[in-house]
């Protein structure tokens, strides 16, 4: 049987250890094509390039079978890209990290990581978002890979084409208690500015916060990785907020 063709990406650039671990995982599965940025492009979001042009160019990282090419544009932008330009056809698999940092509850907004795997949802690929909650450059991946390989060898099954799947794993890789099911739980970043000032005397802004979790439920991811627990969150990019619906026909807007 012919292997199945996965698109790999990420939003930390090509050159990132998650990255790097990633593609090596996904080389025992299918045939793999890698379209990474360039650069860093973490808290992106569903930014695209419109405004300026964009460069590919052909990568050889590390030794492998996979096909490598780096895009100076976004996560999103990688995506379309390699579906447009490289591949000239949706892949089957569309695989997005492992992110070097959290992309659980209201992060997933923000993520650069998942905006790629939500772009392959867009373009009807099977998408899974990987990250761990480790910010270190030197963060260890090993722990992740027998989870990795179960969630996508489930997900190449799966009949649903633009299935979307957003995966957490704890800090703790020594410890994890398996993988919870779960949904978003609801939290927010309370943002501050650091204000500073240059050697030339011009005030600049670095912006930092905390964030904070709104709720404790056992059916959330942040409750799941608080656990030691994999979270996975389907999701979706239908942002409508369908129980709101009748509250809005209901003004007097005619």
């Amino acid at each position: 049987m012919a292997k199945p063709l996965i698109l790999v990406t990420n939003d930390d650039g090509i050159t990132a250890p998650g990255l790097r671990s990633l593609i090596h995982i996904m080389n025992e599965i299918g045939d793999v094509v890698v379209v990474a940025p360039d650069s860093p492009q973490s808290g992106m979001g569903h930014a695209i390039t419109i405004s300026d042009t964009l460069y590919c160019k052909k990568e050889k990282i590390d030794d492998g079978p996979q096909k490598e090419y780096s895009i100076s544009g976004t996560p999103a932008d990688c995506v379309k890209f390699a579906v447009k330009e490289i591949l000239h056809k949706k892949p089957d698999l569309c695989v997005s990290g492992i992110n070097h940092g959290a992309n659980s509850s209201i992060n997933v907004i923000y993520s650069g990581t998942m905006s790629a795997a939500v772009e392959a949802g867009l373009e009807g690929i099977k998408s899974i978002g990987f990250s761990l909650l480790d910010y270190s450059w030197d963060a260890d991946f090993t722990a992740c890979k027998d989870y990795i390989l179960k969630i996508s060898l489930n997900l190449l099954k799966e009949k649903k084409e633009n299935l979307i799947l957003n995966v957490n794993f704890p800090s703790n890789t020594d410890k994890f208690k398996g993988i919870k099911v779960c949904r978003q739980a609801k939290g927010y970043w309370e943002d501050t500015y650091d204000k500073r000032t240059s050697p030339l005397g011009k005030e600049y802004y670095w912006l930092t916060g905390n964030f904070v979790t709104l709720e404790e439920n056992k059916e959330t991811d942040e409750w799941a990785l608080s656990q030691g627990y994999v979270s996975v969150v389907p999701i979706s990019y239908d942002m409508t907020s369908h129980k709101d619906i009748d509250k809005v026909k209901n003004w007097n807007l005619n």
